[in-house]
């Protein structure tokens, strides 16, 4: 038990310190090897064969095509052609244009697999058209940014396909595991919506045109395209997640350069650019946390772990409302592909253990941990909002805590039914 606390514990202590995430890890390794006196036992060639397997799997190729793909759109014209769609669908219902932040934000997480990539393209667009129709700053950006969290939940996500290879869990069944739970989120957040626009001045607009709704849906009909080839192509059995990812990224590249022709050689390059430095930098930390997950399975710390937590308790739902609120803490701290790169080979053993499904799981952990997106101190999307917005980093904190409130409220239906994440994978598998 020793050994756990001081497993974990170290390394939290150097990420509150500020030690870089991929540092921390591999001097949390090198310490718990010279405390095993295992440090000058080990082959030192051992240790970065563990750290390329970290990465030597074909899943993992996923990652650097979702988040090309998500470069592209918010690049080009795909990200307004998104939201003037949404708009058009559901801004005449009242809270309008909180609807369409929370549609639109739907369909570009079909796009992009990340919080702050759904923030920073959608972001400035949505919270510029509700300041132009005189909605409350503080309730723009709260929606926002809760909207946002739907990101890494429906599919294409990056963290689960991190959490996939880690746990061993099929990426295909996570991606589709993560439909409903992602529906739920966004229709939660328009209840919220409903309930605010009888306390604030929100506008209403309209209902569009038939003949207007015709002519957005057919302007973006071939930026919707993109999630069909991504979510069709695996629930299909088409495509494995890592080829709908290569074909969504060749299909963005497309449609901004050859289509909408809003998409120079130069972005290419700049695009090319930040997806390398951005998927250099996941490769690298997963290569790192390969070597921490062997060493947590030679020390069978996992197993610790699970006598440790059946002492509090055996109930199952107990068990996933306290490691929810654990996640939930963990989110504020850390992003959400660091955390599931961490936790991952700590909690999957533990939860096979307990008779717990690793894709259900698997969901509910990236739910929790995407909550920390919108939460201090090192929420990710809330230091965009500011950039956005102008306004200082508490008062976009602030706007935000009304909108915790439906998304716990969607995290806790999910733990009491678990069929809600699992029963369209076991519908497919069957």
């Amino acid at each position: 038990m020793l050994m756990l606390i001081f497993f974990i514990g170290l390394l939290l202590i150097l990420f509150i310190v500020g030690v870089p995430v991929a540092a921390s890890i591999g001097l949390t390794c090198l310490a718990v090897l010279w405390a095993e006196n295992d440090l000058l036992n080990i082959p030192i060639t051992l240790l970065p064969l563990k750290m390329m397997h970290g990465v030597n799997n074909f899943p993992l190729m996923a990652v650097p095509f979702f988040i090309l793909a998500a470069n592209m759109m918010n690049k080009g014209s795909v990200t307004p052609r998104i939201f003037t769609f949404a708009n058009a669908l559901v801004g005449h219902l009242r809270g309008g244009l909180g609807h369409v932040n929370v549609l639109a934000s739907m369909i570009f997480a079909g796009m992009s697999g990340t919080a702050v990539a759904d923030a920073a393209g959608l972001g400035s667009l949505e919270i510029r058209a509700m300041q132009d129709q005189k909605y409350p700053l503080n309730f723009s950006t709260g929606i926002t940014g809760a909207s946002s969290v739907i990101g890494p939940i429906i599919p294409p996500s990056v963290a689960m396909v991190i959490y996939g290879w880690l746990g061993d869990v099929s990426v295909g069944g996570l991606f589709v595991g993560g439909l409903v739970p992602g529906v739920i989120l966004g229709g939660s957040l328009m209840v919220m919506i409903v309930v605010l626009s009888y306390r604030m001045n929100m506008p209403l607009q309209p209902r569009k045109p038939v003949a207007e709704m015709f002519r957005l849906s057919k302007r973006a009909l071939l930026s919707l395209m993109t999630p069909l080839i991504i979510v069709g192509g695996i629930w299909s059995g088409i495509f494995t997640p890592t080829e709908s990812g290569a074909r969504a990224s060749v299909y963005a590249i497309f449609l901004g350069m050859v289509v909408y022709k809003d998409v120079g050689w130069k972005d290419l390059l700049d695009v090319f650019r930040n997806t390398i430095e951005f998927s250099a930098i996941i490769l690298f930390i997963i290569s790192i946390a390969g070597l921490y997950g062997w060493l947590m399975v030679r020390l069978q710390i996992p197993l610790m772990l699970a006598e440790a937590v059946v002492h509090i308790t055996t109930n199952t739902t107990l068990l996933l409302l306290i490691l929810m609120v654990f996640f939930l803490i963990i989110g504020c701290f850390m992003s959400v592909s660091e955390s599931v790169l961490i936790f991952t080979p700590i909690m999957v053993p533990m939860i096979e253990v307990l008779g717990i499904d690793p894709l259900f799981f698997g969901v509910l952990m990236v739910i929790s941990l995407s909550v920390g997106v919108i939460t201090p101190p090192f929420g990710n999307v809330l230091y965009v909002l500011v950039g956005i917005t102008g306004q200082t980093f508490e008062q976009v904190v602030r706007a935000h805590i009304p909108f915790l409130i439906p998304i716990l409220a969607a995290i806790v239906l999910l733990i009491l039914f678990p069929g809600l994440v699992t029963f369209l994978p076991q519908y497919i598998a069957g």
